[in-house]
């Protein structure tokens, strides 16, 4: 019985628009952002805090990953989950990954306690999320082939026949060719490479 190779996820096209939800004076400013490692976080939260440099929290969460999935939830001197986990929720929620969505708060001198600021926080992920471009990406795996001169034609007319990218190539008497394929076709791919004789093919790591 073989299951059915999940190659798409999902993710945003582009930062949302900044959204806003208040709630007892305090405000909250959500902003959902695409990306494709946690370094990225640290770059995007500095710029926010200064944008808002007069505000009391800013609170995140953030999963990248495909098949390994890395993610991270800060309540940023909330409550214990109370503002993370609710952000954390709605990236779940909505099935994204690559995605970073920041709730910046002004405190408006009225506590919402905890059960107040978990909806604040899952509203305002929501409305961010919400504003943003929805998109579907394939998994992609990365092959590299190589063979000699002599063989090009050969190598060319699979890469054409089968709609393959090519994402780097280098042309000379031994010649290397970076290959790109979804998932799901992966397998099917490689062998057809690697039944050929003179040409080597073999997965492209650490991408």
């Amino acid at each position: 019985m073989s299951k059915e190779l999940k190659d798409i996820f999902k993710t945003i096209l582009q930062p949302s628009e900044e959204t806003l939800f208040k709630e007892k004076n305090s405000k909250f400013f959500g902003y959902a952002y695409p990306i494709s490692n946690e370094e990225e976080v640290k770059e995007i939260i500095e710029t926010l805090k200064k944008q808002h440099h007069s505000a009391r929290h800013w609170c995140y969460a953030y999963q990248t990953g495909t098949e390994n999935i890395s993610y991270r939830a800060n309540d940023d001197g909330e409550p214990n989950n109370s503002a993370g986990m609710p952000i954390y929720g709605q990236i779940q929620s909505f099935e994204l990954t690559n995605v970073l969505v920041v709730v910046v708060r002004y405190f408006g001198g009225v506590k919402l306690g905890v059960g107040g600021l978990i909806s604040a926080y899952k509203t305002t992920a929501q409305m961010a999320l919400e504003a943003s471009e929805i998109i579907e990406k394939t998994i992609n795996i990365h092959f590299m082939i190589a063979f000699d001169y002599k063989n090009m034609n050969k190598v060319m007319r699979i890469i054409k026949e089968k709609n393959l990218e090519i994402a780097a190539q280098k042309m000379e008497m031994s010649c290397e060719i970076e290959i790109v394929t979804r998932k799901k076709n992966a397998e099917q791919i490689f062998d057809i490479f690697n039944n050929i004789f003179e040409i080597k093919i073999t997965p492209k790591e650490d991408l």
